[in-house]
């Protein structure tokens, strides 16, 4: 039967290569303190160098959540003024003839 395969947090694949990053260890002893294949390791240090950038600021993926967030907030403020077009006329139509 096969072993079933690790999950690990985001936090913890940041640890590790962090640690890769330093530089103080090679990738063989890191591996080994954390129980990790060396290719895992190098993996992930390469991933957490090409997402560094987007630490800092909006890269590629901050403008397209922020054109994202743009296109919602648009379409809440529609959805907002059609429901308070219903509400008027419903409140009119509720009020009694004689006033």
């Amino acid at each position: 039967m096969k072993a079933k395969r690790k999950r690990h947090d985001p936090a913890y694949k940041a640890c590790v290569a962090l640690e890769a990053l330093k530089g103080s260890k090679t990738l063989p002893e890191i591996a080994r303190e954390f129980d990790l294949h060396p290719a895992q390791v190098a993996a992930w240090k390469k991933i957490m160098t090409a997402g560094a950038a987007g630490v800092f600021g909006p890269g590629p993926r901050g403008g397209m959540e922020a054109a994202a967030l743009q296109r919602e907030r648009d379409e809440l403020h529609a959805k907002i003024g059609q429901l308070v077009v219903e509400v008027d006329f419903l409140r009119k139509k509720s009020q009694p003839l004689g006033l």
